[in-house]
């Protein structure tokens, strides 16, 4: 659905982004993370035609969007880090004048985007009487008036309370279902709960670019079982454990060699067959927040 190929934008002598490169596969929801100045606002726009880099290319569903601006522009959707709206309309005028400036006619394409983004009854309330919330709801839906087939959002959740998150990440989720989400934020809560894939920024430069549960799993297996059950020498022998660490009496991570599931399938059948009780048998969960902040400060240590 989407190509990035060694995307760099500099201002004056500071490199924003330094060669870029991925790609995003049509109902993905990706994650784009970094800490602030890391380049992922300046991504975001290129990626939407917003500004030019100064090399490399965008494809949309195999269109340039500098060889073919507007034909891509028409599969994407775009929320600003600030939502571009007009404070003195009503929620309802506002949708319609960008329905508009899109060339767009159709009044029943407005209406959807009001009900996708539970806008009813703030129809005709002028946009800047509204909470923090409504006004990034009101954000998406001028986004998803076209029906786009690409959704870019960002910082989608900035500035909003507990209960607002919770609704723009339902209202994320019910998007998705159509579209190819990619969007930014510092909130790893929201990464963990929509996102299918993880791009990590930093100082300019895409660090990380994986599968968030090949990234959270991580290569070793929590065992919970009885303190007198003798796990180091029940697992001496198979050939899968790099090692053994003992947390606390009867808690065990174990480093393995193989994929996560065959090695707990071995692990829990070498338990059985020596009659060990196994309270507990998971794949061990990394920190995203922790690893986030690792891969950006080794970054910027170079």
């Amino acid at each position: 659905m989407l190509q990035a190929k060694n995307l760099s934008r500099n201002y004056g002598d500071v490199k924003a982004v330094e060669e870029v490169s991925f790609s995003v596969e049509p109902g993905e929801v990706v994650g784009l993370l970094g800490h602030n100045g890391a380049g992922k606002s300046t991504i975001m726009k290129m990626l939407t035609g917003f500004i030019e880099p100064c090399q490399g290319e965008v494809l949309v569903d195999g269109m340039s969007i500098l060889e073919e601006p507007e034909l891509v522009r028409e599969s994407i959707g775009y929320l600003p880090e600030s939502p571009p709206i007009y404070p003195e309309l009503s929620v309802l005028d506002y949708l319609f004048f960008a329905a508009r400036m899109r060339g767009r006619h159709s009044e029943d394409e407005v209406y959807n985007a009001l009900s996708a983004t539970n806008l009813e009854s703030k129809a005709l309330e002028p946009i800047a009487t509204l909470s923090r919330g409504f006004k990034q709801r009101v954000g998406v839906a001028q986004a998803i008036l076209h029906r786009p087939r690409l959704l870019i959002l960002d910082e989608p959740s900035n500035g909003l309370d507990p209960k607002q998150n919770q609704e723009m990440r339902d209202l994320i989720l019910t998007l998705a279902k159509e579209a190819t989400v990619i969007l930014s934020t510092h909130v790893m809560q929201e990464v963990d709960a929509i996102c299918d894939r993880v791009l990590i920024m930093s100082a300019g430069k895409l660090t990380v670019d994986e599968n968030l549960r090949d990234l959270t799993e991580g290569s070793s297996i929590a065992l919970s079982t009885t303190s007198e059950a003798p796990i180091e020498r029940l697992l001496a022998n198979v050939a899968i454990v790099s090692n053994l660490k003992e947390l606390d009496q009867g808690r065990w991570e174990i480093g393995v060699k193989e994929d996560i599931s065959t090695a707990i399938d071995r692990i829990a059948r070498a338990c059985v067959e020596s009659d060990v009780p196994i309270y507990g048998i998971a794949p061990k969960k990394l920190n995203l927040e922790t690893l986030f902040r690792d891969v950006s400060e080794a970054e910027v240590s170079k």
